[in-house]
């Protein structure tokens, strides 16, 4: 019965992407050409600023937090370049995800304003995001583009036809909700991985619960971290497999709040791993305070955890009003799974 309960969930979760998803071919298309468009944008200084080898070390480095990083910022770029620049990671990325990719630069602006920042400050800056682009985009061999700054890191890899939702990918929200008087009041980038995840935690029972939280107060911020290489030492939680037809949806609607941060061909690529994994599986944890009520000391963590996918949130700092996110592909974070096949290839 639970199996095919699960087909059935299966079925419905692929049926939300659209049925007229444009081809793998054509998304590395627009992206090859969105990468064309700004690097023919750059001069010859930003150019060097701005591109590096596949196989470079940098390629693996990320961030989520204020820190300078190698690439080209947009405060450098003219406007048609930063035009150029946004159309790229747009080319990856879905309306929402990249709707959510701008609203958490221009969170930028609200801390300027909630730290009482000066009007020369740089420390807090929309325009300090920073381009990177890896290998050449215009042969046939890896190449890839980064996008990155305070809480944002967005990066892809393609391969002949084939365009990797390379991973590390990282949302955060500070604050969370905007509660000051600014133009952005009200703002929650976040709001359904948030509510989303309280739902399916309030229809857990009491042994469900028990299976599911790790621990009573939340973590001070996602686990595995900035790490090159993401991993637990287990799996823990409650599995898909045990879970009732009521929270199965709920679970489902979860974990597709964070596919669909990429265009849907990408996402129904990943959806796909995942079934040919097993997505019973995929096991939901939390830690933390069980209500969303507000105040001291609160504090809220859960992770989506599988044999090749790891998704975690946490929402501790700044008195819970502070969002972090990531997706980890477990087996190929940063295309390194795509990359290996692609030089064993070679060998033959």
């Amino acid at each position: 019965m639970k199996t095919l309960l699960l087909a059935t969930l299966s079925l419905l979760s692929l049926a939300t992407f659209s049925l007229a998803q444009p081809t793998p071919q054509a998304v590395k298309d627009d992206m090859r050409e969105a990468a064309r468009t700004f690097m023919a944008a750059l001069t010859p200084d930003q150019k060097k600023e701005a591109l590096f080898e596949y196989e470079n070390d940098e390629r693996y480095t990320w961030f989520f937090t204020p820190h300078e990083r190698k690439g080209l910022t947009l405060k450098r770029m003219t406007a048609p370049q930063r035009q150029a620049a946004m159309a790229l990671l747009q080319s990856g990325l879905s309306d929402e995800g990249y709707r959510k990719a701008t609203e958490i630069i221009d969170l930028e602006n609200v801390l300027c304003v909630v730290e009482n920042r000066p009007p020369n400050d740089t420390y807090r800056d929309p325009e300090n995001y920073f381009v990177t682009v890896f290998g050449d985009h215009e042969g046939n061999n890896p190449w890839g583009w980064r996008f990155e700054g305070h809480h944002l890191s967005v990066r892809f890899s393609s391969l002949t036809g084939r365009v990797v939702e390379s991973t590390p990918l990282f949302f955060g929200s500070n604050p969370g909700e905007v509660r000051v008087d600014v133009p952005q009041k009200g703002r929650q980038v976040l709001r359904r991985e948030t509510e989303l995840a309280f739902a399916l935690l309030a229809t857990l029972t009491p042994d469900q619960r028990k299976q599911a939280v790790l621990a009573p107060q939340a973590y001070p911020d996602i686990v595995t971290g900035n790490k090159r290489k993401a991993s637990l030492d287990r799996m823990d939680g409650l599995a898909l497999q045990d879970m009732t037809t009521q929270q199965r949806p709920l679970f489902m609607d979860l974990l597709l709040t964070y596919l669909n941060n990429y265009r849907v061909t990408l996402a129904k690529q990943q959806l796909e791993k995942l079934e040919k994994s097993g997505l019973d599986s995929l096991r939901f944890a939390w830690a933390g305070d069980l209500t969303p009520e507000l105040g001291e000391g609160k504090g809220w963590y859960y992770r989506i955890h599988g044999p090749t996918l790891l998704i975690e949130y946490d929402n501790t700092q700044t008195n819970a009003n502070h969002v972090h996110t990531v997706v980890r592909d477990l087996t190929n974070d940063f295309g390194e799974d795509m990359l290996r096949a692609h030089y064993e290839g070679k060998k033959h």
